[in-house]
């Protein structure tokens, strides 16, 4: 569910009472953790965290105008979510994060890159903190640019698969030389009958 609110004030008030006071509370763990360099603002309809342009210019390779996205904070139809993409990119901070996760007792209900919850007794806030003060920005954008070139190429090729000509003229000349055989055996069937 994507907010049109153009502040995070105005985000929040948006917000069932309920929600609002989850949210806040883990916004406020995120901002009390979050290494100098990042920044607070909506991005995609939610709560970002983010590397801005003017410490790396060339923002999010999906889409260069957004600035590198580190994490977010939303409210979904069923369920609030901490999106962390510090977690998602670093397979060695996503097992100490599951592990520390499970120290605490609390059930993780997690997907890739987001924790879902549906209440703040939910969620584990002192390692939600310790996660976010685990990677400051040189660290993040380290490992963001040594991830990206291997992705970058994956997309290329899948890219360039779709629009091969050389993909489409063979799977047309296939097409077209099943269709000629097809015709051809039709034919040979109504001169038969007809010679009969």
């Amino acid at each position: 569910m994507q907010s049109k609110a153009k502040t995070v004030a105005q985000y929040l008030s948006a917000l069932p009472k309920d929600r609002r006071e989850a949210l806040k509370a883990v916004r406020s763990t995120i901002l009390k953790n979050l290494p100098k360099g990042y920044a607070e603002g909506m991005q995609n309809g939610a709560i970002g965290y983010f590397v801005p342009h003017s410490i790396y210019p060339p923002g999010y390779h999906c889409d260069p105008k957004q600035p590198l996205p580190f994490g977010g904070l939303a409210s979904q139809k069923n369920h609030m979510a901490i999106y962390l993409m510090c977690v998602y990119s670093d397979p060695e901070l996503e097992a100490w994060f599951r592990e520390a996760w499970a120290k605490t007792g609390k059930k993780l209900d997690m997907g890739k890159s987001c924790v879902r919850f549906k209440k703040l007794d939910d969620v584990a806030l002192n390692v939600i903190g310790q996660v976010i003060r685990r990677v400051p920005v040189k660290k993040f954008i380290e490992f963001y640019e040594s991830a990206i070139p291997a992705a970058r190429r994956s997309a290329a090729k899948k890219s360039a698969q779709k629009r091969s000509p050389s993909t489409t003229a063979k799977t047309t000349t296939g097409k077209s030389k099943k269709k000629k055989k097809r015709t051809a055996k039709s034919t040979r069937k109504i001169s038969v009958r007809r010679e009969t």
